[in-house]
């Protein structure tokens, strides 16, 4: 690792960053449907997240993407909730520290923009990111919120940005 920059993502980025999420899920052997790997925005990231109250960053190594995450309003939310979505990271990045940082840009723009809490949704496997996000102040829950269309991921925590 010699020259991370953590950026928020361009329209240059929507190719590598999908690249990098299914490169995950092929990797970790994580399933393919009711996951991030199968939704329609994974190959328009930017287009995605170019909305009001919504941002995805990404991270680079010497200019090769190699991770990111965002936040943006929980689908069918009727609250003033946003969602920790899309983080992942290949093996290079993780381990170093970055999980976290990213982790609390997104929250810090959370509260930037207004948001009240922040949820989040992932997969049991992923033992590492649920102990990175108990460390950033997320409480496990017992059911989902809005409707992610992530049928795979059951568990589920959120956070309170006003604490």
């Amino acid at each position: 690792m010699s020259k991370i920059v953590i950026r928020e993502i361009q329209s240059k980025d929507n190719q590598q960053i999908a690249a990098v999420i299914r490169e995950v899920f092929i990797n970790d052997n994580y399933p393919k449907t009711g996951t991030a790997f199968a939704d329609k925005q994974l190959d328009f990231m930017f287009e995605t997240y170019d909305k009001e109250k919504a941002i995805y960053f990404v991270i680079e190594n010497d200019g090769r993407i190699i991770g990111g995450a965002g936040i943006s309003q929980l689908d069918n939310a009727d609250s003033n909730i946003c969602e920790l979505q899309k983080m992942y990271f290949l093996n290079e990045a993780r381990g170093k520290g970055l999980g976290f940082k990213i982790i609390q840009m997104c929250l810090e723009k959370a509260k930037e923009f207004g948001f009240e809490k922040c949820y989040l949704e992932t997969l049991p496997e992923m033992k590492t990111a649920q102990h990175l996000y108990q460390k950033s102040g997320f409480e496990y829950i017992d059911a989902p919120m809005g409707n992610t269309c992530h049928t795979s991921c059951p568990v589920w925590m959120i956070k309170d940005l006003n604490e």
